[in-house]
């Protein structure tokens, strides 16, 4: 019989609403099942967590093979508040949580955000533009040592 995962910790690089959702529905899925479950959030993927930005996170337009034709034309203005606007609607139909909601859902499931110590530093961000579910900014070391024994994902 395979052994059970107890512990997720799961990276979170990507600035952009299909970046950051699959990570969020990992989570909230793992502390439904009882696991542990931790959110690393760096480089760009720190959008979803910084206070000024967290409700202007959207779609990334250009290069997103998942848009099909849309993808085409992804370069012309105002493309990427289109397909926003369009997978919010679809989110909205099916019952998903907006990211500040969903945000808010996962850490008060038990899930621990956590910003990158180094992309924090990289640009310009303090403890103060985190949203307030943010437990810590950590370095990398202290997130393997948080992962120990545990998955580490990166989405």
């Amino acid at each position: 019989m395979a052994e059970s995962i107890t512990k997720v910790s799961i990276i979170v690089s990507k600035g952009s609403l299909e970046g950051v959702y699959p990570a969020l529905i990992m989570a909230n899925g793992a502390r439904a099942e009882g696991i542990e479950a931790n959110l690393f959030f760096t480089f760009f993927g720190l959008d979803a967590i910084i206070a000024k930005r967290i409700e202007h996170v959207k779609v990334a337009a250009v290069g997103n093979p998942g848009l099909h034709m849309a993808s085409l034309i992804g370069v012309l203005p105002g493309m990427s508040a289109i397909a926003t606007r369009m997978l919010e609607r679809r989110m909205d139909e099916k019952d998903i949580p907006g990211l500040p909601e969903f945000i808010e859902l996962v850490a008060d499931a038990g899930c621990g955000l956590y910003g990158c110590r180094a992309s924090a530093d990289l640009f310009g961000f303090t403890e103060a533009d985190f949203v307030p579910q943010v437990k810590a900014i950590i370095t990398v070391g202290e997130l393997y040592a948080m992962a120990a024994g545990g998955e580490i994902i990166f989405t």
